[in-house]
This record gives C-alpha cells, structure tokens and sequence, in this order.
C-alpha cells in the first residue's frame, strides 16, 4: 500500500475437518497442501510461516510490517467505523461474543496471534457491521417491545458488510462505464455464510442478517430464517436446552443439516450423482435467495442489477441457475452459456436486452480491509 500492490495472497480452508487445505501463491511460486489446521490460531500461524520462507517468503523481517488489518465481524452499536486495536476495542469485541459466536472469538484471536507475531505493527479491525449503519428504522428495527432496542441495543446490525460494500462499488462503476443504471443494486454475498443487501445510490437500506449473523439465507451451517416457534417447540416439547437449539441452528444446520455435507461444490457433486436430499437442498437454498431478491425488488422500487459474489455466488453456476431461472416477469434471466464459463473478472451473465443486468463480482474483502487500514493511519 497505497500501490495497491499484491505481494502474496493465499486462503485456508475447512478449519477443524479433514482435508484442510492452504493455498498460497507469490511470484511465481503457488502451492495448495493439505495440512492439519485444527483452530483458526493454527491456521494463522501456518500462514505466517508461509509469509516468512526464505525461498518464497515475502516478508525478510517480521519488523517491516507497519499495520496488520482484520475483519471483525459484529461491531454493535460501538463501532460504525474501522479503528485502530487498544485493549478496549478488543474488550468490546469479547463482549460481543454472544451476538457472532462462529466469528468474533476467531476474529479477536486473530489480533491476538498479530499482536504476537507482528509485535511492532499497529493492529487495526475493519468492522463487517459497519456498512449497514445507513439502513433506516423501518429496516433495522424489531417489532418488539421498544425498550428491548432503547435499553439493550436489541436490532438488526447486518454482516459481510466490507465485502457488500466493495462489490456494491465496482458493479456500480461497471454499469456506469457501460452507460446503464446503477441507481438500484442487489448484492448477494454467498459463501459458508451468505447475506444479501439492498443498494440504494451507493447506500445500503436494508439487509438479510440481522441481531447475529444466522438468519436470512440458508447457509453452510446455519439455518437462516425460522420459525420462532419451532425454537419454543425444541425446548418446551423436545426438552433440548437453549444452549442446544443455538449450536444445532448455528453449527448443524443449514446445508450440513439438509445433507450431512457444508461444503457447497460437495453438495453439487453429490446431488449430480442423483443424491435427492442435494438435489432438494441446492433448490431450498436457490428458493431462499429468489424470495429475498422479490422483497428487496420492492424495497427499492425497482432493481437494476443483480449481483453474484464470494465463493459460491462467483463459482457455482448452479447457484446462480436456480436462483435467476423463472424470474423473467421481473427482468431476470440468464444466459446459459456466460454463466457456465468461471472467471476471476467482472463479467454480465444475463440474456441481452434484460432489463436486470447479472453481475458476477469477485470480491477483494482484503484489499478493502487494506484500504480502510492504510486511510486510517495515513489520513
């Protein structure tokens, strides 16, 4: 930074099953190994090893690093912006635990692990919440007693919001440089977790998660939207503790729970092998996704674009098919041939002439923690 310049990049993943992988490329040199990564700490420790290579290392000294920068998760009502790590932030982010139990505790430990590897450098945490500061009341807030929000900071805070907010930017630009409007976006994020926003001039106005990061979408192993009372029925009726019904809708559930399998390009394989609960679960899923697309449609009277990113929403063809296939009352339709062909650009899958463009947008969460990191501490 600022060059924008990438030194390395590289991912590890299926933390805590069999078959973790790390990936990691600079130069010339690019490997994929599978390793045992039982916790997050151990996969950071693994890619700072990576990071330290003499042979294919990119950093000679620990001390050059000025700024490491993070993703935290769910910043409350306390964080709006990115902020540079002192004890207290890291304290509100431990006290924000109960709200994202799957993401904050390996989000701190992360900053934790920097603090310890890269002693010199200024950590600083890039808050997924903070896009979603903009949604109005009539979006954020819960139909419940209104002291729950006034006293207890009970409301939707939203997630996945660096990476929304850099996609929602470059298909905005895109369709500015092609000269078609740009006004009205749907941006759905589709990965382990998914989430999907509406877009408004740039503005996010409404979004999926809510409180916590678990409802909305059908995700890996989260169930997304439910019933209420089928939580009441589990503990009333079925005698399972509260603790219980909270790990079985954040860990065992969702396409886990659908098909014993999280990961989505198993779930493909499987259901292309004639394995009905797949089958069923990609269209429960698709079925989730199409809804929330007619809801935010109406939200923003009208949509000029659809946008497909992360890992499963830039590389599942299929994905994208189930959700996009009988949506042309509304202008959507695809184009079988641009949607089976992978990139890592941004492209339009949509037949011509639609009046809803498709867009596949890779998103770059870490050049936009990047940029927010190096604004921060060189303003």
């Amino acid at each position: 930074m600022p060059e924008q310049e990438v030194k390395a990049s590289g991912l590890v993943e299926r933390i805590g099953l069999d078959g973790a992988l790390i990936h990691y490329k600079s130069g010339d040199f690019k490997v994929t190994k599978e390793v045992e990564v039982p916790d997050h700490e151990t996969g950071l420790l693994k890619i700072t090893t990576y990071l330290l290579d003499k042979e294919f290392g990119v950093i000679s000294n620990k001390e050059n690093i000025q700024i490491v920068g993070h993703r935290v998760v769910h910043g409350g009502k306390a964080f709006s912006e990115t902020v540079e790590v002192t004890e207290d932030v890291k304290e509100s982010i431990r006290n924000l635990f109960p709200l994202a139990p799957l993401h904050n505790p390996p989000n701190l430990k992360g900053i934790e692990v920097a603090e310890k590897v890269f002693s010199n450098a200024k950590q600083v945490a890039v808050f997924d919440t903070a896009f979603f500061q903009t949604m109005p009341p009539k979006a954020y807030k819960y139909a419940i007693p209104k002291e729950f929000a006034d006293e207890h900071d009970v409301r939707a805070y939203g997630f996945h919001g660096t990476s929304h907010k850099y996609v929602s930017e470059k298909a905005i630009e895109y369709l500015k440089d092609h000269g078609l409007p740009n006004g009205k976006i749907i941006t759905v994020h589709l990965g382990n977790g998914c989430s999907i926003t509406a877009v408004k001039d740039g503005v996010a106005i409404d979004h999926s998660l809510g409180m916590g990061p678990a409802n909305g979408l059908i995700m890996g192993t989260r169930a997304g939207d439910i019933d209420q009372s089928v939580i009441f029925y589990m503990i009333d009726q079925l005698g399972y503790t509260a603790e219980q019904v909270n790990t079985i809708l954040q860990k065992k559930s969702g396409m886990f729970g659908l098909t014993g399998y999280s990961d989505m390009r198993d779930i493909e394989a499987k259901s292309a092998d004639g394995n009905e609960d797949c089958r069923l679960a990609l269209y429960l899923n698709g079925y989730r996704i199409k809804k929330y697309i007619g809801s935010y449609s109406a939200a923003l009277n009208g949509v000029d674009a659809i946008v497909f990113t992360a890992g499963i929403g830039e590389n599942s063809s299929v994905i994208r098919k189930v959700v996009c296939e009988d949506m042309d009352y509304l202008g959507i339709k695809l184009d079988p041939r641009k949607n089976a062909v992978r990139g890592n650009t941004i492209r339009m899958v949509n037949e011509p002439d639609m009046n809803v463009k498709v867009l596949i947008v890779p998103t770059n969460e870490e050049l936009e923690i990047a940029k927010q990191s190096y604004a921060l501490l060189n303003p």
